[in-house]
């Protein structure tokens, strides 16, 4: 027998073939042990990462929450800077036009003291040069309503146009075609696309014919801005 042949424990038997050894009840209280500690330590590994999983989750959603507090607070604070400039867009939207009428509020001004008081001599000089003022006014007038997109209608002349003239009478006038504005009583305006007021007319129907379809007294469109 050699140094390291030891005889078999007498309270184990050898394995014979594929038959495992018996083992003492302190061995299986071992080996019990060993793997109840291996099982515990799985869990606690499982516990411990599913705790990490958890703090990760939460930091996730406590960033998440931020960012949609963030979002909610900047939405909010575009909604009522856009109800501010609505405001104010629907408050000052014609100051420039109004700003440019200044100067024929003043053109009118001077033509009114130019025109003096009740007691003030007026000489055909005078009147003169306040119907001239006033053409002036006028004229400065219709450039600032142009600048601003307004365009006035006065069709006299033209072929009568539903869409912009209102026929308030019709006659016979062999010099003016059929169908055709004679005389403007009151001139229309348009801003844009938009007719503001339909231009009122007087349309030929010829030399005594039959007035045309297009100029019927009281024909107009929807002068609604």
């Amino acid at each position: 027998m050699s140094d390291h042949d030891y005889p078999p424990n007498k309270d184990q038997n050898p394995v014979e073939g594929d038959k495992p050894v018996d083992l003492t009840e302190d061995d299986r209280a071992v080996a019990d042990e060993i793997a109840s500690a291996s099982q515990s330590d799985e869990k606690r590994d499982a516990k411990k990462g599913d705790a990490d999983k958890f703090l990760r989750h939460e930091r996730q959603l406590a960033e998440l929450n931020d960012r949609v507090l963030r979002l909610a607070a900047e939405l909010e604070n575009t909604r009522r800077r856009g109800e501010r400039e609505k405001a104010d867009a629907g408050r000052y939207a014609i100051a420039s036009f109004a700003r440019d009428l200044l100067g024929v509020t003043d053109n009118f001004e001077r033509a009114l003291h130019a025109a003096g008081g009740d007691d003030t001599p007026t000489s055909t000089e005078a009147l003169s040069g306040i119907v001239a003022g006033l053409q002036m006014t006028e004229k400065e007038l219709l450039a600032v309503m142009e600048r601003h997109g307004i365009r006035r209608v006065f069709p006299k002349g033209e072929k009568f146009d539903p869409n912009l003239h209102q026929a308030v009478a019709q006659i016979p006038d062999g010099t003016v075609p059929v169908g055709h504005v004679i005389d403007v009583a009151q001139p229309g305006f348009t801003i844009g696309e938009r007719v503001l007021r339909a231009a009122m007319v007087t349309v030929s129907s010829g030399a005594g014919a039959k007035p045309d379809d297009d100029a019927e007294p009281g024909q107009r469109m929807d002068t609604r801005a």
